[in-house]
């Protein structure tokens, strides 16, 4: 391992093991004195989990199910900085009457938009850096109103030029930068094979992105005084969920865009008896879409994978619900489930499509991605 990716891992360990930017201020500075890196994917063999004190025993969770207009790539600037203004707007919105939520949490793509007909070029111009401006905006408001705010986005990093990024952030109400997560996977094989989708996951980097940042990374769980975070722009994909869940996850939060499909988040909270939100996008006039294609749906889950809230309309609108946190954590627990019975099932198990992919070879487009992926699987 070089001396590069060392200190990221160190970086890592500063942050207590909780994301790949926890860190790292709205402005990029480090944390003080970094800590050796904490052994990857240490798990409490007695039910229990890592945690930090609670600050307050019961928050309210809002949901914004806020419009996704892509960028004008004629002029991108201006017209991601029209997206940022609006999302801002709705930030001041959530607490126009008085207090507002304690955690404010945004779709896919509430700065960038999803473009149809994209190219890599296209997304990397219309893509933010984390931190950047839109964070530092974003930062302002979370320190104005006490609220933690979450939201993804395409993004770009300088430690992987030319690779297009869909991140995750959560800033914290004193707007620092707590977690920069990226997607973990691509559904692949799902357009018949015409096109595939073309930004950098962790799946397609793997062995890359843990000698960079450790195993621990891959699925992060953000401990903060409100409770035990995650998130995730993954659908259908139950394992991945009962993982965060086993290392602690108590509120995960899954971004969405275009749809998704209501009985698998409510699944991740019934399956592992965890708070589970799904954030989608509303009606969105100028997409590349049929306006309310598959538009609204944003809803909160309890632990009994029944609905808490829901949004009424597919419009613009804040889904909120308290989560009584402190009572929570008393009394839960890691899923209960039994390895024995199944995990050499799952450790003969080959997935159609391997890992790393993406390492020596970033597709231009989507039908690129198709052409490139078509003869990759190993599954007849």
């Amino acid at each position: 391992m070089n001396e590069k990716a060392l200190s990221r891992r160190a970086l890592l360990g500063a942050a207590g093991g909780i994301g790949l930017s926890a860190a790292l201020g709205v402005s990029g500075q480090a944390a003080a004195a970094p800590a050796e890196p904490k052994a990857d994917v240490a798990i409490n063999p007695d039910g229990r989990y890592p945690v930090v004190p609670l600050t307050k025993d019961s928050w309210t969770l809002g949901v914004a199910q806020a419009r996704s207009i892509p960028v004008d790539l004629s002029r991108v600037e201006a017209s991601r900085r029209d997206n940022l203004n609006h999302m801002l707007g709705l930030i001041d919105a959530a607490f126009a009457f008085g207090g507002g939520p304690d955690l404010l949490f945004f779709h896919e793509f509430p700065i960038t938009g999803f473009g149809a007909g994209w190219t890599r070029q296209d997304v990397l111009k219309v893509a933010i850096e984390i931190p950047g401006v839109e964070t530092e905006a974003i930062a302002k408001k979370a320190r104005q109103y006490g609220v933690y705010i979450v939201f993804g986005s395409y993004a770009r990093d300088p430690d992987w030029p030319g690779h297009a990024l869909s991140i995750t952030t959560v800033i914290g109400p004193d707007g620092r930068i707590l977690s920069r997560g990226w997607k973990a996977r691509n559904i692949k094989g799902a357009f018949g094979g015409e096109i595939e989708l073309f930004t950098t996951t962790i799946y397609d980097v793997l062995d890359r992105f843990v000698e960079m940042y450790g195993r621990d990374a891959i699925l992060p769980v953000i401990q903060t005084p409100i409770g035990n975070l995650a998130t995730s722009s993954v659908q259908r994909e139950p394992e991945l969920f009962r993982a965060l869940a086993i290392k602690g996850a108590e509120v995960i939060l899954r971004t969405a865009t275009g749809g998704f499909v209501p009985a698998d988040v409510a699944a991740t909270s019934l399956y592992n008896s965890v708070y589970t939100a799904v954030s989608n996008n509303a009606i969105s006039p100028g997409s590349p879409f049929f306006e309310d294609s598959n538009a609204g749906g944003s809803a909160i889950y309890g632990p009994d994978g029944e609905v808490m809230a829901i949004a009424k309309s597919p419009n613009e609108t804040l889904v909120t619900a308290r989560i009584p946190i402190g009572a929570f954590r008393a009394r839960h627990r890691q899923p209960t489930i039994h390895p024995q019975l199944y995990m050499d099932v799952f450790n003969g198990y080959t997935p159609r499509f391997p890992p790393n992919l993406f390492d020596n070879y970033q597709p231009g487009d989507l039908k690129d991605a198709g052409r490139y992926l078509r003869d990759k699987g190993v599954w007849k």
